[in-house]
């Protein structure tokens, strides 16, 4: 019977050991978003889910945005929520990527991402980077080309692309999609492009449905809503509006050869987390760097048409001049 006991109590050990070493220890970048806390939640808090196990936030760099008042102003209640839950703040990027497998890039302000992803990239470590990819779509191109330089892995999205029923369309679930009509809050923020900051929610709501393939845009504005309306290659229309009055809600209709189908509501963090934990045990990019970019480029050409009072704006001309623009960026950083 005692050696059945010890033998037991070695596997235990064993079983013990191999799990700890089995764990991903995660790292996040920016403590000024309601994001990070949703995902330390999820990962470390009490009603932690079971299949997360494997994973654990262990440390956070805090900042973060220095300039949005509505960011910084949360870091220190966010700072204390995540010591709560077994998380190290610490000093610096640096430091943070000494502790850690994987980066969280939570970081508010898209005009940051650039600086901060490199000093990631150069680490080697694996990364998922938070709407928006960058504040601009040149940022967003160099993010990537970055990204190739140092042979890293990272996709970046919106929680509202993981809403179950978006997914279900997106899937063909209910046939053929003729076309989508979306729609989000848009909240302007000085320091980002038109939609880079918060309409983003919606049109990556409208790509989840449509995938791409957009050419051509034209907007209409007004002081209560902003139209956009994409023409798709083979023929098909998908419009994003944008709401800044009224109820702030997330949602949409496509139309599919079975008639015209809610896409859902918005669902929580959880979906995206999932796919992210997937991404950093598989290193297999869930949102492709073409579909990415073409939703930057998306909203930069929406805004070139909004300045041009509605003209038709070519996505391919938006493009080239974004990828003339993140050269310039690259240039001026220290490789």
């Amino acid at each position: 019977m005692k050696s059945r006991f010890f033998v037991s109590i070695i596997v235990l050990f064993l079983s013990v050991n191999i799990s700890s070493q089995k764990q991903i220890k995660i790292g996040i970048i920016g403590l000024d978003t309601s994001h990070a806390i949703a995902f330390t939640d999820l990962l470390n808090g009490v009603n932690s889910i079971k299949e997360y196990q494997d994973f654990r936030i262990v440390a956070a760099y805090p900042y973060g945005s220095q300039t949005i008042k509505s960011s910084y102003d949360r870091i220190p209640q966010y700072i204390e929520n995540v010591k709560k839950q077994g998380v190290e703040i610490v000093p610096s990027i640096s430091e943070l990527l000494k502790k850690v497998d994987c980066v969280l890039l939570e970081t508010n302000d898209g005009n940051l991402h650039l600086e901060q992803a490199l000093e990631v990239f150069k680490s080697g470590k694996t990364t998922f980077i938070d709407k928006p990819l960058g504040a601009s779509l040149a940022q967003s191109i160099a993010i990537f080309e970055l990204a190739k330089k140092y042979n890293i892995s990272i996709f970046s999205t919106s929680s509202l692309r993981y809403m179950s029923q978006a997914q279900k369309i997106r899937n063909k679930e209910f046939g053929k999609i003729l076309g989508a009509d979306c729609f989000s809050p848009h909240k302007a923020e000085p320091s980002h492009p038109d939609f880079g900051w918060y309409g983003i929610h919606g049109v990556e709501i409208l790509y989840t449905v449509m995938g791409t393939g957009c050419v051509a845009v034209n907007r209409m504005s007004t002081d209560s809503s902003d139209v956009v309306v994409g023409k798709w290659k083979d023929g098909r229309i998908g419009t994003f509006r944008a709401n800044q009055l009224g109820k702030f809600v997330y949602g949409g209709t496509a139309f599919t050869v079975k008639g015209p189908i809610s896409v859902g509501t918005y669902e929580g963090y959880e979906g995206l987390l999932k796919e992210i934990l997937k991404f950093f045990k598989t290193n297999i990019v869930p949102v492709s760097e073409k579909e990415t970019l073409e939703i930057f480029t998306f909203m930069e050409a929406s805004n070139v048409s909004k300045a041009q009072n509605g003209k038709i704006i070519y996505m391919e001309d938006i493009y080239k001049k974004g990828q003339k623009d993140a050269k310039k960026l690259i240039k001026k950083l220290k490789l």
